[in-house]
């Protein structure tokens, strides 16, 4: 049985690494799973949420938070029903991870799953980072941005996902005591970083009591 929790700064590549662990460990990649689950709690359009996460851009988490944090140029304008609220949102996504964990299955990428699962000693916590100037390099070479506008985008998406987990957890997403692991996701290939995340489930999940 084995779930890591993943959470990836801006331009550190946890939308290659996540998919790729998850095929390694042979467990699901359950990023679209989270959305569409907070979708359905939240009564918003299942179909529209499948749409977002496909079509590559920000993810409803980002989009949640941008609304929250004010507008960045890389999110787009629309954000689910104005009746939501941070709370709402928050609910609904601890309720999903939370479920998600009983499984006892799965590579989750983002959503606050670190903050969320950090009691459960049997979901391994890996942040992925790196130096600002690398992580900007990384970011507009995977989405085909000038390094401005990637600038532009992490600050406003660190500084976001840093308040909300603030916010709702208490907790510093930077502070190495809330993941058995911090990894510069810069400093290493993919490939490696997979190997390493995978060293790492392996031995947690040999020593679970699950």
């Amino acid at each position: 049985m084995t779930v890591v929790a993943l959470s990836a700064a801006y331009g550190a590549a946890g939308s290659r690494i996540g998919p790729l662990l998850a095929e390694r460990l042979d467990v699901p990649f359950v990023d679209r799973a989270i959305a569409i689950a907070v979708a359905e709690r939240l009564d918003i359009s299942v179909q529209a949420a499948i749409a977002e996460e496909e079509r590559g851009g920000p993810s409803l988490l980002e989009r949640m938070l941008a609304g929250f944090a004010g507008a960045y140029t890389g999110a787009p304008a629309a954000l689910p029903a104005e009746a939501i609220t941070p709370a709402d949102f928050h609910r609904a996504s601890r309720e999903a991870l939370l479920a998600q964990a009983q499984t006892g299955r799965g590579v989750i990428l983002g959503r606050g799953a670190c903050a969320a699962l950090r009691e459960d000693p049997s979901v391994l916590r890996v942040r992925l980072t790196g130096p600002v100037e690398r992580r900007v390099e990384q970011a507009a070479a995977a989405r085909g941005i000038d390094r401005e506008t990637a600038r532009r985008a992490l600050r406003a998406l660190d500084r976001a996902h840093a308040d909300y987990v603030r916010r709702f957890y208490d907790m510093d997403i930077d502070d190495p005591a809330n993941y058995h692991m911090t990894l510069d996701a810069t400093a290493f290939s993919v490939e490696a970083c997979v190997d390493i995340i995978e060293i790492a489930a392996r031995e947690l999940n040999a020593q679970s009591p699950r």
